[in-house]
């Protein structure tokens, strides 16, 4: 195989036998759908639908410094962190701008696993490398170990609840714990990426197909179908989640963001990009930065990452990420925009599609919140 051949999950062969249609995403050859998005969204909000996640960047960092490691590395304040929980956080540079979003679980006093996404993992794995010199910690790649596989929906506790003994039901959003689903040692995470309850189930890679299978013959009854990397798309683009490469990019702080609220300035000792983070944090309060605003289009033309943004002719802000919305019915998008068109309701805002300024609505995030 050459270098630039796409890495295989290894649920690989099973996508295929299920007719899922392929492409290439962050360099592995992953289900885009198996048969209608639409139907696979609709599927996630109503009743339940199944992920492989398996392209996600696992690195592990164990030690007695862990902690300070990643305090040091990252934004967030991870030694607040306790075991058996997850934090939202970011990875940013000495200028302030982001690498990467993470979720951090500490698994245990002094081991943590940190997920990136899978276009960033080396990324971060070389970051975290780098940051760790002068540490008693240690970094290791474990990209390898673990196939990940995520069930989401209303039915997915359910579905879950019927292959394992582990304690759901105190399980809280933003947390982890080992168990054993189907027979197979997993952990166990509730964090999702969709809007939807669900459980995020990282296992050994030979362990995935029979976990898979396992999910499939146990969500039948309630209608669960595999889902590909589109539906996670629009599914997380109603829910007003950030997607890396679109909402968050190198040349954004957090604060650019309107995510300021992940770094913590009164953690213990210094991080990477403190100096230049506290100059975007004045600047954001004396000056607003643009605002991620969500669109709804008046009509039926769908607006892409980087369309203009409009109003009184004059460009006011950029489409960051925009598909047809299965749950609204009507095209959806995500964009930056000045802050005195970033009210929910303010008047006179286009997208300027191919040449057309097309009408769209300026509404509060996110479009779609689940009834609990």
């Amino acid at each position: 195989m050459s270098s630039n051949a796409p890495r295989l999950t290894a649920l690989d062969a099973l996508h295929r036998s299920l007719g899922a249609t392929m492409t290439d995403f962050a360099g592995w050859d992953m289900p885009l759908r198996y048969d209608s998005e639409r139907d696979e969204h609709l599927a996630v909000r109503t009743r339940a639908g199944l992920f492989d996640l398996s392209h996600m960047g696992e690195i592990t960092v164990t030690g007695p410094q862990a902690a300070a490691l990643l305090n040091h590395a990252l934004v967030g304040n991870i030694a607040s962190v306790g075991v058996g929980r997850a934090r939202y956080t970011m990875i940013c540079r000495e200028d302030g701008g982001i690498l990467d979003d993470l979720i951090v679980y500490r698994l245990a006093e002094n081991e943590y696993m940190v997920v990136a996404n899978a276009s960033n993992a080396q990324v971060v794995l070389d970051a975290l490398t780098e940051r760790a010199a002068g540490f008693d910690a240690l970094v290791r790649d474990d990209r390898d170990a673990y196939a990940l596989i995520a069930v989401q929906g209303p039915e997915s506790p359910g579905i879950l609840k019927s292959l394992t003994d582990a304690d759901l039901d105190g399980l809280k959003y933003y947390a982890g714990l080992p168990g054993t689903v189907a027979g197979v040692p997993a952990l166990i995470a509730r964090t999702g990426y969709t809007g939807e309850d669900g459980f995020e189930l990282f296992v050994a890679p030979s362990d995935a197909e029979k976990l898979w299978q396992a999910l499939t013959d146990a969500g039948a009854p309630v209608g669960l179908v595999p889902c590909g990397l589109s539906c996670r798309d629009t599914l997380r683009l109603e829910a007003g989640m950030p997607l890396y490469g679109h909402e968050l990019t190198t040349s954004l702080t957090p604060f650019d963001a309107g995510l300021g609220r992940v770094v913590k300035f009164e953690k213990e000792g210094d991080f990477v990009g403190r100096a230049a983070l506290q100059e975007a944090a004045t600047r954001a309060e004396e000056n607003p930065p643009r605002v991620l605003v969500g669109l709804v289009a008046e009509g039926r033309r769908v607006p892409r990452a980087g369309y203009p943004v409009v109003a009184d002719g004059k460009v006011i802000g950029e489409v960051t990420s925009g598909a047809p919305s299965p749950t609204l019915g009507k095209p959806i998008a995500m964009a930056y925009v000045d802050a005195a068109h970033a009210a929910p309701g303010t008047a006179g805002v286009g997208v300027d599609i191919r040449g057309s300024h097309e009408p769209y609505e300026v509404v509060a995030l996110p479009f779609y919140k689940r009834q609990k």
